[in-house]
């Protein structure tokens, strides 16, 4: 590569180590690469899944990882139409810019576009960066789609650079590898994102809605994306709440009276001193006499 930059980054290493398995592990189907300029700037070239509409087209499109990737996700928009995806559109997925929260640093460039392909199997349905489009209008964008050539990648079309990449697999005696295997299963857990009905963006960019996967007879992975849940009709009657239980209060005990908590010796006592005063009085009264 012509550019100059920091080996010891962490992020420029782990762009190395992600190109470098790349080149030692090629697939027939897809390729990824940085740009020998742009080392953050990089480009994919991907196969349509077969059984499809696509399974003719060969499709190029664009990678742009941040600054501090791996730590952000990166951004991915295909370069070529396929009546699948609209052309210079970011998509959004959850492992891509528009859902930082979502990103995870174990993903990688391979899980990207191993998702991307994947994808292309399911309905646009309102996805972002996505489009409808009949299954003949597809055909014929996929049997030109090979013929397109990406001036960055050194003028090849995009049937020569898979091709390169098949001659490359059978040479290496390798047909599907355990770590391919191991990026279809990883891709399981990607989203794609949604608009709403009414085309605003919600939920901070998209609404996101997750994919599922389940093997088809040839033992692939189909995606399939559900529809968002609709928000809940407030114009639904509601029953009233159960008023609320009513929690018994304590009982107090009442004071005693006082008579009650005399006892029998404190009468006599009281008898007897009044008795004695009267007896004093009346001795007072007599001296007087």
């Amino acid at each position: 590569m012509s550019q100059t930059f920091n080996t010891k980054s962490p992020t420029i290493k782990r762009i190395l180590r992600e190109a470098e398995e790349l080149s030692k592990n090629p697939a027939e189907d897809y390729h990824a690469a940085p740009l020998d300029e742009n080392l953050f700037e990089w480009h994919f070239t991907l196969r349509g899944p077969p059984g499809t509409p696509y399974a003719e087209g060969i499709y190029h499109g664009r990678i742009t990882l941040p600054p501090d990737y791996p730590l952000r996700p990166p951004s991915f928009r295909f370069m070529t139409p396929s009546g699948r995806f609209e052309v210079n559109r970011e998509i959004c997925l959850s492992i891509s810019g528009h859902h930082e929260d979502t990103w995870q640093p174990a993903w990688g460039v391979r899980t990207a576009v191993v998702a991307l392909r994947g994808f292309m199997e399911t309905e646009a349905k309102g996805q972002v960066g996505g489009i409808e489009c009949d299954e003949e209008t597809r055909r014929g964008i996929a049997k030109e789609a090979g013929e397109w050539r990406c001036g960055a990648c050194g003028g090849r079309s995009n049937g020569e650079i898979l091709e390169d990449c098949r001659v490359l697999a059978e040479e290496m005696g390798r047909g599907k590898k355990a770590g391919e295997e191991e990026e279809e299963r990883r891709v399981e857990g990607i989203t794609i994102g949604y608009k709403d009905e009414e085309k605003q963006m919600v939920g901070g960019g998209c609404a996101i809605a997750e994919a599922s996967s389940t093997p088809t007879a040839k033992g692939r992975d189909t995606f399939t994306a559900p529809q968002p849940t609709p928000p809940p009709n407030p114009n639904l009657q509601h029953p009233e709440p159960a008023p609320p239980i009513q929690q018994p209060q304590p009982q107090v005990p009442l004071p005693v009276p006082a008579q009650e908590i005399q006892t029998p010796w404190l009468d006599k006592l009281i008898l007897a001193l009044i008795a004695v005063l009267i007896t004093h009085v009346i001795k007072k009264i007599a001296s007087h006499f």
